[in-house]
């Protein structure tokens, strides 16, 4: 495997984990809105990563696999209904919907994908300096 597949890889994984960062930052944002209709309420958004394989090449290197995002989905957690009949958004009922944001599952995720993109980072770092190794030596 290639020093540029290295980079490649972890560099794949960096810019997944950060889409990560930037979905739980919307979610903890809007976690505590309010709509006037469950179909308008804001719903968690969660990425879908999917693992992308390289082919053997003729030089025979070793394949590598890296990261890309599938989609961006909604989370199918029912809309959190507060009965609070002087909200102005309330319905006939006295009911506001309110985002299905959970801020501990966020919060946990966020954790995660902090762990994985230090993760991608070191990575990259070790890479670096086994390439600087390699040039000390052939300096010698």
């Amino acid at each position: 495997m290639s020093f540029n597949q290295i980079y490649d890889i972890a560099g794949s994984s960096l810019a997944a984990q950060s889409l990560r960062l930037n979905t739980v930052a919307s979610n903890l944002a809007n976690a505590d809105s309010a709509a006037a209709s469950a179909d308008q309420a804001y719903r968690a958004v969660k990425p879908v990563f999917r693992a992308v394989y390289e082919q053997v090449n003729q030089a025979g290197q070793v394949p590598g696999a890296s990261v890309e995002v599938a989609a961006v989905v909604n989370t199918d957690a029912p809309v959190e209904m507060r009965y609070e009949p002087n909200h102005p958004y309330a319905d006939d009922k006295g009911f506001v919907a309110y985002s299905n944001v959970n801020p501990v599952a966020e919060m946990a995720d966020m954790m995660a994908a902090t762990q994985s993109f230090e993760a991608s980072v070191n990575v990259m770092n070790r890479a670096r300096s086994m390439q600087q190794g390699l040039l000390q030596l052939g300096s010698k």
